[in-house]
């Protein structure tokens, strides 16, 4: 699923391609699932004859700032994805439109064409995304209740190591709690952890300052690089966790060491035993449940459920990655 650097990316793209353009067509789904709160003709109808401005981004949610409000707002979901005709932007396989599909999109929720003839799509494959028209997105709902951006308002060590110490909540859980710090979603969770060598079932407040310190270092690094190569997963480092999360139990390595599944967070998880150990009391305690079996490329039930808005609670745990 698209997380900050995949939404980062798509900001980029409308940024360098759609700014200071004015909206010539539109065409809004009539999808009252994902098009939240207006009629697709009264979308249309407002964003009609408007420019862009500029493009923004907060953790996983990007808006349109236009000549005047109200303006675009799209959260962006299991699937949500931009596309840009005629420009490459970066895909990731459970949203990817392929180039020989019908233009725009069966899957299109938000379409427009600009005055120098660019057309911009919102695509949406299984309809988790929310598409709003909003004044100020940033003052209400999901924007307002979102915690700092992991890119744009990193803690310091300091912040950070205080912050946690107050959390006893998991740390996988806690990273993908959206109104602690925004944009971490579960594959960038996974990927952190593993190369700060913290289980993802280690009690935030456990954690030693070095390791704090640590985990923030490997945050800003993982979420750098992804958006060095254009957040393209095929160009993430080999070593990293990320190429193997969706292989199957027993046939899941990385740098030649085994991946084990677990529930984390209410999200199937990701690490390495052999460098992610439990310290402490909670070292005594048994880890999560395997991970049940799911064909390479699909989500869980499981995964459905959390990101469909469900916040009901699974080993006794708050579910914490809000999507939002």
């Amino acid at each position: 699923m698209p997380e900050l650097p995949e939404v980062e990316a798509a900001r980029r793209a409308i940024e360098e391609h759609c700014i200071g353009k004015k909206i010539v067509k539109s065409i809004i789904a009539d999808d009252n699932k994902v098009i939240d709160g207006v009629s697709a003709s009264d979308f249309e109808a407002s964003v009609l004859g408007k420019t862009i401005l500029s493009a923004h981004r907060k953790g996983k949610n990007l808006w349109l700032r236009l000549d005047s409000p109200p303006f675009p707002s799209f959260q962006f979901g299991m699937t949500g994805a931009i596309y840009i005709k005629g420009v490459a932007v970066t895909q990731y396989k459970r949203s990817a439109v392929k180039d020989t599909d019908e233009w725009p999109s069966k899957y299109s929720k938000f379409f427009v064409e600009l005055d120098d003839g660019l057309e911009l799509s919102f695509t949406d494959k299984r309809r988790f995304a929310k598409v709003r028209l909003l004044n100020d997105p940033t003052s209400v709902p999901p924007i307002s209740e979102l915690g700092p951006d992991a890119l744009l308002e990193p803690m310091t060590v300091d912040e950070f190591t205080d912050s946690l110490s107050k959390k006893k909540i998991t740390i996988k859980a806690l990273l993908l709690d959206q109104s602690y710090i925004s944009g971490i979603g579960n594959w960038i969770a996974d990927e952190v952890l593993y190369q700060a060598k913290i289980h993802p079932l280690q009690t935030a407040a456990s954690l030693s300052k070095e390791s704090c310190a640590t985990l923030l270092k490997c945050i800003k690094e993982v979420i750098e690089k992804a958006l060095e190569v254009g957040a393209d997963s095929s160009q993430f480092p080999s070593n990293w966790i990320f190429h193997s999360r969706e292989k199957k139990p027993g046939k899941a390595f990385v740098d030649g060491k085994k991946i084990d599944f677990i529930t984390a967070g209410g999200r199937t998880t990701a690490y390495v035993p052999e460098l992610q150990k439990l310290n402490g009391v909670q070292a005594a305690k048994a880890v999560g449940k395997p991970r049940k079996q799911v064909p390479k490329g699909e989500d869980s039930k499981d995964d459905d459920k959390y990101n469909s808005g469900d916040e009901s609670e699974s080993d006794g745990e708050e579910i914490a990655e809000n999507e939002i």
